[in-house]
């Protein structure tokens, strides 16, 4: 009998509404990990000199304090944090915007949905992806 293993996703959204409507939708989906939100660059850097890495960190772009292009550099640059996978998660569409974020080593460029049942797609995908680090 196989047992599936909890991951944790760490995830920067810096508006407080948008976080109330992810875990909304975090429920919705029935997501089996556990996700922890903070609000931006700084925060998450600093989870993670007091806690274990996550299973996947979700960064949007425009944050207060550090933004996410900043704070991809910085997670990319940390030895024991350079593998964990980082997937943009922003309102941004802009191509300069993406190809900065792969070339600072993002796995994955993802553009917010307009709706809740898109959000709710979006959260099925990267619970049943091969994104999480073990």
């Amino acid at each position: 009998m196989s047992t599936m293993i909890k991951k944790m996703v760490l995830w920067a959204e810096d508006d407080p509404e948008d976080q109330l409507l992810l875990q909304e939708a975090i429920e919705d989906a029935q997501c089996t990990n556990d996700f922890i939100f903070v609000d931006d660059g700084e925060e998450i850097l600093q989870y993670l000199t007091e806690h274990s890495a996550p299973g996947l960190i979700m960064l949007d772009l425009n944050m207060p304090r550090k933004n996410g292009l900043e704070t991809l550099q910085e997670l990319k640059d940390h030895p024991e944090w350079s593998k964990i996978p980082v997937i943009i998660f922003t309102t941004s569409q802009a191509d300069s915007d993406m190809m900065s974020s792969y070339d600072l080593g993002v796995n994955s460029f993802m553009t917010k949905p307009t709706t809740f049942d898109g959000l709710i797609e979006v959260l099925r995908y990267i619970e049943s992806s091969q994104f999480f680090y073990m």
